[in-house]
């Protein structure tokens, strides 16, 4: 029996005691990315534009598809009115998915409506975008049952199959009626309200394909409203992307269990902890990378210094670097490197190992 066809569907739960706890370390950890957001250096666009096209490629990933970063970072330069020094060609595809991701995230006060998933999902699937086995985009699926199916075609093993057609339409119903009235449900946090909005909807499994692509987008059109704000410093789909095998076992574990969710909602959080975690990283990164070169004085130092050191403070060399790899970057003389090490050395720029010889490395000031 799929959750689905459970008597109390969807009438989920969860084990408080597991969840309370997770849940308060989570939204710390939200709390410290949303404070320092507002504190980087870099400019806020950028940043946006960064996270989104991040999530898009990813998102696809997931599904196996390969995306051009270049084309759509620029249909995402194009809807943001940013400028690009060498803007990319885009195509139907990507302006598609950059029009509904930033649609997701600037009109999350929207509502979530039939008109609008359709939509995001005619962009997913412009005309002409698949050749051999072409989608119908822009509906809902048809008669046909919806499995998810691996194995041989004469011994097939189903991992999943969905509503069917005849309850669609009252389950989509359903579920947006939930999903807009939720938003003001003060007794629901809304990162879980973000966790059952996605297990809710992959398991309606409304489309004929981009179910899940179209269920990512729906999790950060939630987090958005979560958030209250636009502008994006994470990508969760990248986390998925990282724990892929988990991401489809857990689904397939969850819809085929009662209404106790606990196991995917410990998923999702642990997985969009993990995307706080990185973006924490990238902006203590981008902070102290501005905060290093306002101590420094660069009319002092060289530009194969200054190139060596952009690289160290973009996380390369994380075990500091050593001569002959600063030969190698720099490109210079390996008597060279070591005088514009010394150098680096004797103006602060660079901290000395106590090892000598060949197992002398050089470090960045301890942050």
């Amino acid at each position: 029996m799929w959750i689905w066809q459970q008597t109390d569907w969807p009438n989920f739960f969860w084990k408080k005691d597991v969840v309370e706890p997770l849940l308060r370390r989570v939204r710390l950890n939200q709390g410290v990315l949303l404070g320092k957001t507002g504190l980087q250096l870099q400019d806020n666009s950028e940043t946006m534009l960064d996270t989104l096209l991040a999530n898009i490629v990813h998102s696809s990933a997931i599904e196996g598809e390969q995306l051009s970063a270049f084309s759509v970072r620029s249909s995402l330069a194009n809807r943001l009115g940013i400028s690009e020094s060498a803007p990319f060609p885009t195509t139907k595809q990507t302006d598609g998915l950059a029009e509904i991701m930033l649609d997701a995230i600037e009109n999350r006060d929207s509502p979530l409506t039939l008109a609008r998933v359709l939509h995001w999902h005619k962009q997913l699937f412009p005309d002409g975008h698949t050749l051999f086995t072409p989608v119908i985009s822009g509906q809902l699926r048809g008669d046909a049952p919806m499995q998810v199916v691996s194995g041989r075609i004469d011994k097939p093993l189903v991992h999943f199959e969905a509503p069917g057609r005849d309850v669609l339409d009252k389950e989509l119903s359903q579920f947006f009626t939930w999903f807009n009235s939720s938003q003001q449900d003060v007794m629901l946090d809304p990162l879980l309200r973000a966790a059952i909005a996605h297990l809710w909807f992959i398991t309606l499994h409304p489309l004929d394909d981009g179910n899940g692509r179209i269920t990512r987008l729906l999790t950060d059109l939630a987090l958005s409203q979560a958030e209250k704000q636009s502008v994006r410093c994470y990508a969760m789909s990248v986390s998925i992307l990282a724990k892929r095998h988990s991401y489809y076992e857990i689904l397939e574990q969850t819809q085929r269990c009662d209404m106790d969710i606990t196991p995917w909602i410990v998923w999702f959080l642990n997985t969009l902890e993990a995307a706080f975690t990185d973006a924490l990283k990238q902006i203590d990164s981008t902070l102290y990378k501005a905060s290093y070169w306002l101590r420094v004085d660069q009319s002092k130092l060289l530009p194969e210094q200054v190139k060596v050191l952009n690289r160290m403070l973009d996380g390369d060399f994380e075990e500091g670097i050593n001569t002959s790899q600063y030969h190698k970057v720099a490109k210079v003389s390996k008597p060279t490197a070591t005088r514009h090490l010394a150098s680096l050395v004797e103006l602060k720029c660079l901290i000395k190992s106590d090892s000598g010889g060949r197992s002398t490395r050089y470090f960045l000031p301890h942050k």
